[in-house]
């Protein structure tokens, strides 16, 4: 599995409106993208601190159906 890297919550979603994601509300430090593909929609929760946990980001990409390997590349 590859080493997932520490990044703030804005740079993370950056990446994921590289994968289609758009920013649909905010409510206190946690903004929530959704993307729509397949007739189903898709959604999660990004914490906007200066630096998300690991085990945080790896929650975030369970919820957004992405591989670590292929977050990593879009960086």
């Amino acid at each position: 599995m590859p080493k997932l890297p520490i990044l703030s919550g804005k740079e993370i979603i950056k990446i994921l409106n590289k994968f289609g994601f758009t920013e649909i509300r905010q409510k206190g430090s946690h903004v929530i993208l959704k993307k729509y593909a397949e007739s189903k929609e898709i959604g999660c929760v990004v914490p906007l601190h200066k630096e998300v946990a690991i085990g945080t980001l790896r929650g975030i990409l369970k919820q957004a159906n992405i591989a670590p390997a292929e977050f990593i590349t879009n960086q």
